[in-house]
């Protein structure tokens, strides 16, 4: 229908799949015991722990021990990138490196590993998104201790190098982490092709539920871990585990991966089409990242002489779901430091919207976007001609 809602910030996060939701309502019910508990309510809920930990696995390529739940992505990558700087800030290892446009989470973890001593070092970026090589080959040394580059931009979707960058670091005895949020089910996340250390993935991103997400750590790595207090989780992530999101999140994961090559050419041609259309009728609009290799699901426009909160606040009145840019700055009124970091214009940085595509988008929902955008943008333009 013209007027049913349509959501395009898959990026933002996904609906939980029916699957999903049967596969955890059992452990909410007569299945709750917990998993360190010695009684057959314990040993039920341990067994399925272990079960999805395996499951999981296999998604991603490893083993089941190299599998610790979280909470979600900013867990996840704060326990990669701190436990492992706490762990060989000792050996003389004080260098941390990563890129200007990762995640929040990212950021706040570097930052904070520079607080106690550490040593920020930043890979310079190209301006179609991509992280530059000779600049890593200049930031990387026998001191650094690891470096963490997303695999997907949350923001405009570029693919990073993660498979050239990771056996780079392993030359300099470097430990390598990869935040997949935005790729696993959309590009390679395979630990057995690739080097890389710790690789992140957060479950609502995919049709699991908020509050659940893993790290992949591999085998024989040592970690610091956030928090203490118990020796669940080979003591890396102590706390009574949540069964239930985590076979969620396996039954999310299988059903991802299985339907990854399908799933991954629909959302392509999806957003190939939102795109041309906006493009025919706002010519002067800017896709960021449009010259780099891209996930499929993400679209980051911006239009000269607008911005992205007067668009956003225009489309939601339409019933049109979009963002900025990443969620988790959502309010704020700076320009994403992602499209700041590439070098762009502060007015389109501060216009920029993304659109995420998913398994709710529908060719409808593109043609009535291809509609209704480029008619706010001339009003927008109109009222701002008039200021």
């Amino acid at each position: 229908m013209a007027n049913d809602p349509v959501y395009l910030d898959h990026a933002a996060t996904t609906p939980v799949r029916e699957e999903v939701f049967e596969a955890m309502k059992p452990f909410y019910g007569p299945r709750f015991g917990n998993p360190s508990s010695t009684h057959r309510w314990g040993r039920e809920a341990r067994a399925a722990l272990d079960e999805a930990r395996e499951r999981v696995g296999r998604c991603l390529g490893a083993r089941a021990d190299e599998i610790c739940f979280t909470s979600g992505g900013t867990e996840a990558d704060n326990l990669a990138i701190l436990g492992a700087w706490r762990a060989l800030k000792a050996k003389g290892r004080k260098a941390v490196v990563t890129t200007p446009i990762e995640h929040k989470a990212i950021l706040g973890a570097v930052h904070q590993a520079a607080h106690e001593g550490a040593e920020e070092r930043f890979v310079a970026m190209t301006a179609e998104g991509t992280a530059d090589t000779s600049s890593f080959d200049r930031v990387m040394d026998d001191d650094v201790a690891v470096c963490s580059m997303m695999c997907v931009n949350n923001e405009i979707g570029t693919i990073q190098p993660v498979p050239e960058f990771a056996a780079k670091a392993k030359v300099h005895g470097a430990l390598f982490h990869t935040d997949a949020v935005q790729a696993f089910g959309k590009i390679s996340t395979d630990a057995q092709k690739q080097q890389f250390d710790f690789l992140t993935i957060s479950g609502h991103k995919f049709g699991a539920p908020k509050g659940i997400g893993a790290l992949f750590i591999r085998r024989g790595i040592h970690l610091e871990p956030l928090m203490h207090g118990g020796s669940q989780d080979r003591g890396r992530r102590p706390g009574t585990e949540n069964v239930a999101a985590a076979v969620g999140l396996a039954r999310a994961a299988e059903l991802t991966v299985a339907e990854c090559e399908a799933h991954c050419a629909r959302l392509e041609k999806l957003r190939d089409r939102l795109e041309a259309g906006i493009l025919a009728k706002v010519p002067d609009a800017v896709i960021h990242g449009r010259g780099a290799p891209r996930a499929p699901h993400v679209t980051n426009i911006s239009v000269p002489g607008t911005d992205s909160e007067s668009l956003l606040m225009a489309l939601d009145l339409r019933g049109i779901a979009a963002s900025g840019g990443s969620a988790c700055q959502s309010g704020s009124i700076e320009p994403s430091h992602v499209l700041s970091a590439l070098g762009v214009r502060p007015d389109l940085a501060s216009a920029a919207v993304r659109m995420s595509v998913g398994s709710l988008t529908t060719d409808s929902a593109i043609d009535r976007v291809i509609e209704v955008f480029p008619a706010l943008v001339a009003k927008a333009r109109q009222l701002a001609a008039a200021e």
